[in-house]
């Protein structure tokens, strides 16, 4: 079930690769989607309004996180590609101990300053404390989030297809636990949060079991846990620059949240469902960027530059094909998407989704460069320009709303994602395209 990207057509191992990623990711979007509908049938559109406010602040933790795993599967496929059996198992078991650690330090850091965090995201009154109680308990979870790094341990040596089970086997289980909690325990937005957290955490533990169980070359032994100097730099060096990077978009989108906050509990709530579309409808981009971080660091660890740089033309053009299908979803089924999403939507709650989602959509081609160069660079070791490109995407998303939202509105709030797109895509791309120049002159 591993796959050596670093022979035979990039192409078809690209597509191979991404396509059990793009169900899994789907599948997780849908979950997200079956998530934000259990609660606000059931419970309305204050809580819905009071989860979708927390998901800013759940961006900067959770993508920290999700940040420092692939950054370590980064490390995990260039030892593969290399073929050095022995790096690899130190790589991974260095990677649980420095995830045991950080999950620890993100819990006492984030628990006590969860309501903080959103008082100064100017949340609204009559939503704060189901939005606090929800987050706090996520927070207190966050070690079943990270310790889904195995998942990315499986794509560093080529396998995306197991992932994917344990992925719609969590993300089934999430909704199970949802209804029940809701429906039939009437533990309201807690319950939610609490089947998060369940689903996520029995879902890690199976994935290290089967891991360990079924690929040898990961079985790790009490040898390889040890703290090393250049152990830890190999993996921080990347992890750390990469969930930086994440946490700096974060902080865009909780400047965006805050904007979006201060016209009131309705325009979070319909905000809320649109993300959702958003999400949805443009999930491929991160799926093909995540294949392409496991390509370039297999074929960076093997030195087989060509293979890069055919493969990055390729993702190029599956890009653009991209870029028109999630156009495409939020234009022209944005707002009947949107509908599921309460039992009785108003038109209120319907316009300003639209407007974000026609907004946006002019926007993607930016947003799928972004994902593309961003993540081929973190997989071949350029791990500090994705994060310059993270705080050029803070600039544009803080000098939008600062300049704008207060004379033009909403409609000014819904330029800000498309700014930050453009002020990181464009670097980004062009970081690639110098690297690939000074590497070719070397070969």
């Amino acid at each position: 079930m591993t796959k050596d990207m670093t022979n035979g057509s990039p192409m078809k191992l690209i597509l191979g690769f991404s396509i059990p990623l793009l169900f899994g990711y789907l599948f997780q979007q849908f979950y997200n989607m079956a998530d934000a509908i259990i609660v606000g049938r059931l419970l309305g559109e204050d809580a819905l309004a009071a989860v979708g406010a927390t998901g800013s602040i759940m961006f900067l933790v959770l993508y920290f996180a999700i940040g420092i795993a692939q950054g370590f599967g980064v490390m995990i496929a260039q030892a593969y590609g290399a073929k050095n059996e022995r790096l690899l198992k130190h790589y991974v078991a260095l990677s649980i101990l420095l995830t045991l650690i950080i999950s620890v330090a993100v819990t006492a850091i984030t628990v006590p300053t969860s309501r903080l965090m959103l008082t100064a995201m100017q949340t609204p009154a009559n939503i704060l404390d189901m939005a606090d109680s929800y987050v706090k308990i996520i927070f207190w979870g966050i070690i079943a989030t990270m310790f889904y790094t195995a998942s990315s341990i499986l794509r560093g040596i080529g396998d995306s297809k197991t992932p994917l089970y344990f992925l719609v086997f969590s993300s089934l289980l999430n909704i199970i636990l949802d209804y029940c909690f809701i429906r039939f325990f009437h533990m309201g937005t807690d319950g939610a949060a609490y089947a998060t957290v369940l689903a996520q955490g029995i879902s890690a533990v199976l994935c290290f079991a089967y891991m360990f169980w079924r690929f040898k070359i990961l079985r790790t032994h009490r040898s390889d846990y040890y703290f090393d100097k250049q152990g830890v730099w190999d993996l921080m060096r990347i992890g750390l620059p990469m969930a930086l990077n994440f946490s700096i978009t974060a902080v865009g989108t909780m400047i965006l949240q805050s904007a979006v906050n201060a016209f009131g509990s309705s325009v979070v709530a319909s905000f809320t469902a649109a993300m959702k579309v958003e999400q949805l409808s443009t999930q491929p981009m991160p799926t093909l960027s995540t294949t392409m971080s496991t390509y370039c660091g297999q074929n960076l660890g093997a030195g087989k530059y060509e293979r890069i740089y055919d493969g990055m033309k390729k993702a190029f053009f599956i890009s653009l094909v991209l870029t028109g299908f999630a156009a495409v979803v939020c234009v022209f089924f944005g707002r009947a998407i949107v509908g599921l999403f309460l039992t009785a939507p108003t038109e209120e709650v319907l316009s300003y989704a639209t407007v974000y989602l026609r907004t946006i959509s002019v926007f993607f081609f930016f947003l799928s460069i972004l994902y593309l160069y961003r993540t081929s660079l973190q997989g071949l070791g350029k791990g500090m320009v994705p994060m310059i490109g993270g705080i050029l995407e803070l600039v544009g998303r803080l000098a939008v709303i600062m300049l704008f939202a207060k004379d033009y509105g909403y409609p000014a709030v819904c330029l800000a994602s498309p700014a930050a797109w453009i002020f990181a895509g464009i670097p980004n791309m062009a970081a690639y395209l110098l690297w690939k120049r000074r590497t070719k002159k070397l070969l």
